[in-house]
């Protein structure tokens, strides 16, 4: 892992998901891939547009990463996009940064960009086009993850990440997106972050932990 790239759907989803291990692994080239923006013509303000390009720049900054990409594609009208033309946005950004590690939104999740975006990137993660990959990850985000009520199935991790270290850390970045993340009983408050590393600590004899599906790994 000395190359990670995380995919985010949307600006905070990289946060809730992948947070704790983001700062665990500071030391390694992180990668940050968004896909949407808000967009005026879909009826955020400019003062909201503003606010989140700022608290954007500040994540950057505080995860360190070495490189961070937005596709800049208007946020819950992915289902708009064709699904080649989404391909091949994903894949140069593949080809330019030869990620060992990637981290992939679930494909199960409730909101449809994450279902869209996870395929995508699955798609551009085939092993003949890119050898260098060793490990993909799934990762889950609170109330899309936990809120599909069609398929009802539940998320269930197989590799752990200890973030004992870095849960702090995360839940002060995470507030740096004061439009997404409210109290407690919202979905995405402090608490229900702060609740999800305490159970996936738990399942895996960590203090603090973030759970991923591991769906492929190959060794040097």
């Amino acid at each position: 892992m000395k190359k990670i790239l995380v995919i985010s759907p949307h600006p905070d989803d990289e946060t809730l998901g992948v947070g704790g291990t983001l700062l665990k692994l500071k030391n390694k080239k992180l990668f940050w891939l968004n896909i949407t923006d808000m967009k005026e013509e879909f009826g955020y303000s400019k003062k909201q547009i503003k606010i989140r390009q700022i608290e954007v720049e500040k994540i950057k900054k505080l995860y360190n990463f070495e490189k961070s990409i937005n596709l800049s594609l208007s946020a819950n009208q992915l289902d708009q996009v064709p699904m080649d033309r989404l391909i091949k946005k994903i894949k140069k950004i593949f080809n330019t940064l030869n990620p060992d590690t990637v981290f992939i939104p679930n494909p199960e999740d409730a909101h449809s960009d994450h279902n869209i975006v996870a395929k995508a990137s699955i798609a551009c993660c085939k092993i003949f086009r890119n050898q260098n990959i060793r490990k993909i990850f799934l990762y889950e985000t609170l109330s899309e993850t936990n809120f599909n009520l069609l398929t009802k199935k539940s998320f269930k991790p197989n590799y752990y990440f200890n973030i004992s270290k870095s849960i702090n850390s995360k839940i002060k970045i995470l507030k740096i997106y004061k439009s997404e993340i409210k109290s407690h009983p919202f979905p995405r408050s402090a608490k229900s972050v702060k609740s999800l590393a305490i159970l996936r600590g738990s399942e895996c004899g960590y203090k603090y932990a973030e759970g991923f599906k591991l769906i492929f790994e190959k060794d040097e």
